[in-house]
């Protein structure tokens, strides 16, 4: 063999191994991507059945419910709201009224099977997806609040 077909066969070989190397990279990023959705995302059918995302918004007053480590809340952006199960400790600065962003899945009855509870961390910080959501629902009840005189 030629010194020219080996130093191309050699090119070739490396050329294919940074392919492999990529779609392994790839893979993982993608399978270890975790999306955010708002609870009226949710509500309209937007986050996806049978993978993970995060849902964040407001935790609603009135709607926690501990039992043990068996934990219920319900996750409110003002326009919908999602209902949340989660089993394990709650973050000490979770309460609410309070901001919080929870992973996991949508079960069955359309409940949200939290794997991880994220509470906000500072009174002045707020992801910015939730943020927007929220200054949005809160924009659409006031505007439908809001009768113009005639």
């Amino acid at each position: 063999m030629k010194a020219r077909h080996q130093r191309f066969l050699l090119i070739s070989l490396a050329v294919a191994a940074l392919a492999i190397a990529g779609m392994f990279v790839l893979n993982a990023f993608q399978s270890n991507l975790v999306f955010f959705f708002t609870p009226t995302q949710v509500f309209q059918g937007e986050a996806p059945k049978g993978k993970a995302f995060r849902v964040g918004g407001m935790v609603k007053e009135g709607s926690l419910k501990k039992d043990g480590e068996n934990v219920q809340f319900v996750v409110t952006d003002f326009a919908n709201e999602v209902p949340v199960v989660y089993k394990g400790m709650l973050p000490d600065l979770f309460k609410e009224g309070k901001g919080v962003v929870t992973q996991g899945k949508l079960n069955q009855g359309n409940q949200f099977a939290a794997s991880e509870v994220l509470a906000k961390h500072d009174e002045n910080y707020m992801p910015p997806e939730a943020q927007h959501a929220l200054d949005k629902a809160g924009a659409a009840k006031a505007a439908q609040t809001y009768k113009p005189a005639n």
